[in-house]
């Protein structure tokens, strides 16, 4: 898709992966709406990158539909969503307390589902009034969904359920005439230096995989927003474990213990 003169919805959008997504693609020519908690950094992106800031709580069961709502009522179309927010839990599930799973469970997975729910909603009625330009769809996962992480076991099947339907959505979409231009993609980031950690309970402390910049990871967002591309792993070569995980889990896993 082009993303000059387009409108594109970034969650998540007051930090980390999130804020340097908004302000690559603003370079880019798109008309940002930055959505987050947190009114005060909001507003700091959406004036680096001339966007529009909305507060929003994805945790509340209405929040993804009254989130594209107000794009809609703003600028009249959508053509973008990139479907950032995310929380993090280090630690087993047995000591996490209820409240905590269902928290992971509502922001990492209800929300995206629903946000995208939504926004093909949307897609579909522009495309029907004869809009039928290229529109996207971008999850941001992790690498923990496509390899699972002991201790972030709640964590790591979140992401995992976010890339199991970005997937099937893919094929639903691709069945029907007016959203087949529609493209769905996941960018799986690995160690991504944000407070992500410290936000999580627990700090990162291992010294391989390095932690990369969240542009490098935003770069990947905005290049399948523009590409289309269905998933990328970034840095590019834990696409390896990823696959071996898949292909040859036993061995992965005992192959993951032996370097953890």
């Amino acid at each position: 898709m082009q993303l000059a003169g387009s409108v594109v919805l970034v969650t998540g959008g007051s930090r980390g992966i999130g804020r340097s997504t908004a302000e690559l693609a603003a370079r880019r020519g798109a008309r940002v709406v930055c959505a987050g908690r947190d009114a005060a950094s909001l507003e700091e992106v959406a004036v680096r990158c001339g966007g529009v800031p909305l507060v929003a709580d994805l945790r509340g069961e209405d929040a993804a539909g009254a989130l594209v709502e107000q794009v809609l009522g703003r600028f009249g179309r959508l053509d973008a969503v990139v479907a950032n927010a995310g929380v993090g839990h280090a630690g087993p599930v047995v000591d996490m307390v209820p409240e905590r799973v269902a928290e992971l469970v509502d922001v990492n997975v209800r929300a995206p589902l629903l946000l995208a729910r939504h926004s093909v909603a949307a897609f579909r009625e522009q495309a029907a009034a004869g809009d039928r330009r290229a529109r996207g769809l971008v999850f941001v996962t992790s690498i923990a969904g496509l390899v699972g992480v002991p201790g972030e076991s709640v964590y790591s099947a979140t992401k995992a359920a976010v890339e199991s339907f970005a997937a099937l959505l893919r094929e639903e979409l691709r069945d029907e005439p007016t959203l087949s231009d529609v493209r769905v993609s996941t960018v799986a980031p690995g160690v991504v230096d944000t407070e992500f950690f410290s936000r999580r309970g627990q700090p990162y402390d291992r010294r391989f995989p390095r932690p990369m910049p969240a542009l490098r990871a935003a770069a990947a967002v905005v290049a399948a927003l523009e590409e289309g591309s269905s998933r990328t792993v970034v840095p590019r070569w834990l696409g390896f474990p990823a696959w071996l995980s898949g292909a040859a889990p036993a061995a992965y896993r005992a192959l993951a213990r032996r370097m953890s």
